[in-house]
C-alpha cells in the first residue's frame, strides 16, 4: 500500500472538490479585484511594503523569523528608496528579496530548472543552511531520504518522505512541462495551488523548497 502521494498510481494527476472551492475562490477574487483596482496607484513605497511582507511571510513558511527592518532595508535598496536609519542588509535576505522581485516583475518569463536553481542558490549565498553545508543551485542528491520531521533528535516524528533523489530530475521535468502548458479553463488560483503542492511533494532541493513556492 502506498504511504505517500507520489507512490500512488494516480500521481501526479490531482483531483479536487470544485463545489467546496466556490466560496473561498469567490472571496479570493474579491480581494484580487480590490488590489487590481489600486494597481495604477501602487507607488514604490507601497511596492516596498508588499515585498517586505511577502519576504517575511515566505521565510516564516520554513520557520525562519526575519528582522522586519533588515528586510525593509534590502527592499529599499533594490527599489532605489531612501535607506537612512535602516540597518545594513544581510546576504541571505538580499537573496530572498532578489528572488521575489524576479518572480513578480518577470512573472511572464518561462519557469525553467535553471531559474528555480538560481532562486534556491540566492537563498543560501554561503552554501550553508545554518551550520550545515548543503547543495545549492542544483537538485538534491545522495541516498539519504529527504524527510519532513518534528520533535527532538532521537524521538523524531516523520510527517513526510519525499521521492528518492534519483527520481527528482524526471519528476521536475514533468512538473515544468505541465507548468508551461496552457491549462484551458482551470482557475488560476487552483493552478497555483496544484503547482505549490506538486513542487513541495517532490521537494527537489535540499533546503529552501517552501520559500521558493
Amino acid at each position: 500500500m502506498a504511504r505517500y502521494i507520489w507512490q500512488t498510481n494516480s500521481w501526479p494527476h490531482f483531483n479536487w472538490d470544485s463545489e467546496r472551492l466556490l466560496h473561498p475562490l469567490g472571496e479570493a477574487r474579491k480581494a484580487q479585484g480590490k488590489i487590481l483596482g489600486l494597481a495604477d496607484f501602487f507607488e514604490l513605497e507601497a511596492q516596498a511594503n508588499v515585498l517586505t511582507e511577502e519576504a517575511l511571510t515566505t521565510a516564516a513558511i520554513e520557520g525562519e523569523r526575519l528582522n522586519r527592518a533588515t528586510v525593509r532595508s534590502s527592499v529599499a535598496r533594490r527599489l532605489g528608496l531612501p535607506t537612512a536609519g535602516l540597518p545594513s542588509t544581510q546576504r541571505h535576505i538580499e537573496g530572498l528579496v532578489d528572488m521575489l522581485i524576479d518572480a513578480t516583475r518577470n512573472h511572464a518569463d518561462a519557469l525553467t530548472a535553471q531559474r528555480l536553481k538560481g532562486w534556491q542558490a540566492a537563498l543560501f549565498p554561503t552554501g550553508y543552511s545554518g551550520i550545515t553545508k548543503i547543495i545549492t543551485g542544483d537538485w538534491r542528491s545522495g541516498e539519504e531520504p529527504m524527510r519532513v520531521v518534528s520533535s527532538p533528535v532521537g524521538k523524531e516524528t516523520v510527517h513526510y518522505e519525499a521521492p528518492p533523489a534519483e527520481n527528482v530530475d524526471g519528476m521536475m521535468d514533468e512538473f515544468l512541462e505541465w507548468f508551461q502548458t496552457p491549462q484551458g479553463k482551470l482557475d488560476g488560483l487552483v493552478r497555483a495551488a496544484i503547482a505549490h503542492f506538486w513542487f513541495v511533494s517532490i521537494h527537489p532541493f535540499q533546503d529552501g523548497n517552501g520559500r521558493i513556492v
